[in-house]
C-alpha cells in the first residue's frame, strides 16, 4: 500500500529553510548531506522505498538554482534520486530538458490517484516544502513524518509544517542519531 512520507531535515526551531529559501544553514552542518557516512545507509534504504517524488515550486527552484540542472539537464536525475517527480506550482517554470516531471496545479486531492498509480507499491516522497505537505495532511494523504533535527536555529524562515498536528495524530514510532542530527520518525493517523 502506498504511504505518503514527509522525509527532511529542520533546525532546532522547526525551519526547512531560511527567508531566503536557502539551504545554505543545513550543508554547514558537520554531515549536512544525505551522501554523508552517518546518512549513507539509512538514506540509501528510504530512497528504495519510493517510488516517486513530490516537490513544491520553491523546493524546486532551489533544486534548479544548485545543481543547474536547467543549463546541465543531466543534473536533474540525480537530484531526484533517479525518481519521477510531481511539481506543484501556479507558475509557469522552466524544466529542464527530458525530465521525468510532471507539473500540476490546484488541490492535491485532484492528483493522489494519479501520485499513488506512478508510485506503484512503493511510497511517496514528500520533499517539500512544509505548506505543500501540509496540504497532503488537509487531503488525509500523510502517513508519516521523518525529520532530521539539525544543530542549528535561523530565528525564522520556512516553518517544517506550518499546520496544527497534535500528539494525538503524531506517534513516534523511531529515533535515530545520525551524526550531528537526531531523525525522529512519527507515525501520522488520520484526523477523525
Amino acid at each position: 500500500m502506498t504511504r505518503f512520507v514527509f522525509n527532511t531535515a529542520a533546525t532546532l526551531d522547526g525551519f526547512l529553510a531560511d527567508t531566503d529559501h536557502s539551504l545554505s544553514w543545513l550543508f554547514a552542518v558537520e554531515g549536512g548531506t544525505p551522501d554523508a557516512p552517518e546518512h549513507a545507509d539509512p538514506f540509501t534504504a528510504f530512497l528504495a522505498s519510493v517510488g516517486v517524488t513530490v516537490l513544491g515550486s520553491s523546493t524546486y527552484e532551489w533544486l534548479l538554482r544548485e545543481t543547474g540542472a536547467l543549463e546541465k539537464p543531466e543534473a536533474w536525475p540525480d537530484a531526484m534520486s533517479g525518481k519521477p517527480a510531481f511539481l506543484f506550482t501556479s507558475r509557469d517554470l522552466p524544466v529542464p530538458a527530458g525530465a521525468d516531471l510532471t507539473v500540476v496545479s490546484g488541490d492535491v486531492r485532484d492528483h493522489l490517484d494519479a501520485i499513488g498509480s506512478r508510485a506503484g507499491d512503493l511510497d511517496v516522497w514528500l520533499m517539500g516544502g512544509g505548506d505543500l505537505v501540509g496540504q497532503f495532511d488537509d487531503a488525509n494523504a500523510l502517513d508519516e513524518v521523518q525529520v532530521s533535527v539539525a544543530p542549528a536555529t535561523l530565528g525564522a524562515g520556512q516553518p517544517l509544517l506550518p499546520r496544527r498536528l497534535g500528539p494525538d495524530r503524531l506517534r513516534l514510532t523511531d529515533v535515530d542519531r545520525r551524526g550531528q542530527f537526531a531523525h525522529l520518525t512519527y507515525a501520522v493517523a488520520r484526523p477523525t
